[in-house]
């Protein structure tokens, strides 16, 4: 089944969230702010999209700025910033089966669905 980790608040989100609905498949919808991704999810996440953690932080955030820009970092410590920090997740992320990708732009979402 197709999962989304969707922020409703996000106009990238909602546009990716459209393209799955009018695919007319089952999908599984994360407000991943509410239900944030435990540090195991996140590294099946950053595995199925084949990335560096730090490929999955949205690196223009106010708190990325202000607690992390600029320290050296291990991939456990950024994963660790997403975990406590959801905001810092990219998004929207789209899992279906073992592919995934990241809906920027969200017509990407349309390769795996």
């Amino acid at each position: 089944m197709i999962k989304i980790y969707h922020n409703p608040r996000c106009s990238k989100s909602r546009q990716g969230l459209e393209i799955i609905e009018n695919s007319g498949k089952e999908f599984e919808t994360v407000k991943y702010l509410e239900s944030i991704p435990s540090t195991e999810e996140l590294k099946e996440i950053i595995s199925l999209l084949d990335i560096s953690p730090i490929d999955l932080v949205r690196k223009n955030e106010k708190i990325w700025k202000d607690e992390y820009k600029g320290k050296e970092l291990s991939d456990a410590e950024i994963i660790k910033a997403m975990v406590d920090n959801p905001k810092l997740i990219e998004r929207p992320i789209v899992i279906n089966g073992n592919k995934a990708v990241i809906g920027r732009p969200p017509e990407t979402i349309k390769e795996i669905i």
